[in-house]
């Protein structure tokens, strides 16, 4: 029998990794700690950029276009500040492959779950690893009830709590921001859907200067509200406190539209290694590095990372391996740094920032590109990349 390779995690990392390596025609095995039919409720990650769409595309020629074609791509941007209007643009439709789309992770993993079917990608459903052994030939996994897997190589998509890079000891290394945020998924009320565009509003009159954003997807929206440091969670960041707030941003009659809450620090971490001594296991997703979602990295950068891996594994080389391990953290260093960009814009703890921000918000409507700054800034530079990272992502 030929020795597979092993795909830990059925998440969109996972799955997209998968895909990736049945691309160059080798087995594949996915191992997930959750039963098969889970039920994951929540918009994790939103958007799929065109980069990410063409990666996905070049695993499995239509899936592309399935998925953006089921997910929204809006064409206007507007952005607020202390109930002002100060940007708003809107794009002429994309040609070909959209600049993005948007849709709930649980969506994007359904795509994925099928095309790795169809693509006779095997899955082991509650396999929860517990160790990791590597040696110059290949990887070897146990679970925890004591099964044994026995791989060429490993890729790690098991996200943040990674228990495949806890087992080789292997640190996230960075730093997390003071605050919270509040992330809450709002079904649309049928036949009175809010336009079709992204909002951001700087510290929001009716919210006691809080800020928070409004993102459309398919069938619903998202809302992320940035909360002040010594906000207390349950005072916004419960379904029942969504509810008392939902009504200042939106209007009324989405009390009970709430499909999910949760909220989410700005974590900043990088893996202080990608791969193992032996070069047999690679990390992926959120098992290599943790971002906060302005931006979109998390994910995308995620998928780039798989399909990477996948393209190492392909070579069948310890280099290849070494060499992946090299370019995707030196673009998660990338990422992070610009996520901490975004993140003084977003927090600022400079006087000159805020003073910056009220002075672009007073001179935006003369002044265009002051109200493009503001716009703009919130996500961090999305260019320079260090050369080796290759990618936007």
């Amino acid at each position: 029998m030929t020795t597979p390779v092993l795909v830990v995690g059925a998440g969109p990392v996972g799955l997209s990794a998968a895909l990736a390596l049945r691309a160059h025609d080798l087995p594949v095995v996915v191992l997930e700690a959750d039963p098969e039919g889970r039920q994951r409720p929540g918009s994790r990650a939103l958007f799929v950029h065109r980069e990410t769409l063409e990666l996905l595309e070049g695993a499995r020629p239509g899936l592309a276009a399935e998925i953006a074609a089921y997910g929204q791509t809006w064409h206007t941007k507007r952005t607020l500040y202390r109930g002002r209007e100060v940007y708003s643009r809107t794009f002429p439709p994309p040609t070909g492959t959209p600049p993005f789309t948007s849709l709930r992770q649980v969506d994007t993993e359904r795509f994925l779950l099928a095309a790795c079917e169809d693509a006779d990608v095997e899955f082991v459903w509650e396999a929860r690893i517990t160790g990791v052994r590597t040696d110059p030939s290949g990887a070897t996994l146990t679970d925890d009830d004591g099964r044994t897997w026995r791989g060429t190589h490993v890729v790690a998509g098991d996200g943040a709590r990674s228990a495949v890079r806890r087992a080789l000891g292997i640190p996230l290394e960075g730093t997390h921001g003071e605050g919270f945020h509040v992330v809450a998924d709002i079904a649309d009320i049928p036949g009175a859907e809010l336009p079709l565009e992204r909002v951001f509003h700087y510290e929001h009159p009716a919210l006691d200067g809080r800020s928070v954003m409004r993102v459309p997807f398919t069938g619903g929206f998202q809302l992320d509200l940035q909360c002040h440091d010594d906000d207390a969670a349950d005072g916004y960041g419960t379904e029942e406190a969504v509810r008392r707030w939902l009504p200042q941003v939106v209007g009324d009659g989405y009390g009970e539209r709430v499909l999910w809450v949760s909220t989410y620090r700005f974590l900043r971490k990088v893996a202080a290694a990608f791969t193992d001594p032996h070069h047999r296991v690679l990390l992926a997703g959120e098992a290599a590095h943790l971002f906060p979602p302005f931006g979109a990295r998390g994910m995308n950068s995620g998928i780039a990372d798989a399909t990477a891996a996948a393209r190492a594994i392909a070579d069948g080389t310890p280099e290849a391996v070494a060499s992946f391990a090299e370019i995707r953290r030196s673009a998660g260093l990338f990422n992070s740094v610009a996520a901490g960009v975004a993140l003084d814009h977003l927090r600022p703890r400079r006087r000159i920032v805020r003073i910056r921000q009220r002075a672009a918000a007073a001179l935006a409507p003369v002044v265009p590109r002051c109200g493009a700054w503001l716009e703009h800034a919130p996500y961090g530079p999305r260019h320079g990349s260090p050369a080796v990272a290759g990618r936007k992502y």
